[in-house]
């Protein structure tokens, strides 16, 4: 990513998918009162954010 690799945007683009799609999953557990969880997705919202914001620029 620092030296702006060939796949850097790609890379950027797949880390948001799979952490969306971890968010979700949480959020499910997360609904049953498991904690860590609602962590694991609050975390996992923000580096998805951050990830596109990335394969945007």
């Amino acid at each position: 990513m620092s030296i702006d690799g060939q796949l850097s945007i790609e890379l950027c683009k797949t880390c948001a998918d799979i952490c969306e799609r971890c968010a979700d999953e949480c959020e499910k557990h997360a609904n049953m009162g498991m904690e860590h969880c609602r962590e694991c997705a609050e975390v996992c919202r923000v580096c998805a954010k951050i990830c596109k914001e990335i394969s945007a620029a």
